[in-house]
């Protein structure tokens, strides 16, 4: 029975990753016919090259934010939609449509919101206002906080569909019980919404910052890894050295990122465990 599903997940997946794991300890590229073992050379040159070095530390910056802001707003909203207010059927639906976009659509979408020119909806409100333009996108220490904040916005009504879906799990006797041993709002939600919300926190949290790491379509339609390398993440240069055909370096990327992701989500989920141990 678990052939089929076994074979399926070697064929898209074991064979793909040991054959990049192979590729990666190459030198092969289309500037030449002949492929030589080189060890870890592309590793060195990975974990070594400024442009490299500079792509992955955005990529972290990228991931941590992203993660921590969507959060901090999906679970206040996620709490105040879950309590009986009007409309807020209409509310949900709202804050977790633009999760239902397509990411180019929406880099896009804010390129042009964002844009320097004069049709630029942001700028055009400044000037309004009575100050400059700013050049959101061309600012090299703007570039990555505006695309973080378009994320941001499409993605927290997402995070809060899985708080609310965790809010409504958690029983309601639960509250009853620390009401009548005097609990408060305040303490009610520490001792009874937190611990319930641990396996929502574990979901956003993980899965947010792989996401994050793997961050690749936004960057493209928004920057395009510009101004300069300012907005360049570990996927865009593996883009671009494969485009550029430098075949073994790039493969060596990708090695790095799922060794990265694999050891931060396995962190997480032990430490979620522990949480999970400890409240239950």
């Amino acid at each position: 029975m678990v052939a089929p599903a076994m074979a399926v997940f070697a064929v898209f997946f074991i064979i793909p990753v040991l054959r990049t794991a192979v590729l990666s300890l190459t030198d092969q590229s289309n500037h030449s016919r002949e492929v030589t073992f080189i060890g870890l050379e592309n590793y060195v040159e990975a974990l070594t090259d400024p442009q490299i070095l500079a792509g992955i530390q955005h990529s972290l910056t990228y991931a941590v934010v992203v993660v921590v802001v969507q959060n901090a707003i999906a679970l206040p909203v996620a709490l105040l939609l879950h309590a009986r207010i009007p409309f807020r059927g209409g509310f949900r639906t709202i804050f977790f449509g633009p999760a239902v976009l397509s990411v180019l659509v929406v880099g896009y979408l804010w390129s042009y919101i964002f844009s320097s020119n004069d049709y630029g909806l942001v700028n055009t409100v400044l000037r309004t206002l009575g100050f400059e333009n700013v050049n959101w996108l061309g600012d090299p220490d703007l570039a990555l906080g505006t695309i973080i904040v378009t994320q941001v916005w499409q993605w927290f009504g997402y995070q809060m569909i899985i708080y609310l879906a965790a809010l409504q799990t958690i029983n309601e006797d639960l509250y009853e019980a620390a009401a009548l041993d005097g609990a408060g709002r305040w303490r009610s939600f520490r001792t009874v919404t937190l611990p319930g919300l641990i396996p929502a926190f574990q979901i956003t949290i993980v899965t947010g910052l792989i996401a994050g790491l793997k961050v690749f379509d936004i960057v493209i339609s928004m920057t395009n890894g510009g101004p300069g390398y300012a907005t360049e993440t570990v996927l865009t240069l593996m883009y671009r050295k494969f485009s550029e055909g430098n075949y073994g370096l790039a493969a060596s990327f990708g090695v790095l990122f799922l060794l990265v992701s694999l050891l931060i989500g396995g962190v997480l989920l032990r430490v979620f465990r522990r949480l999970e141990a400890t409240y239950s």
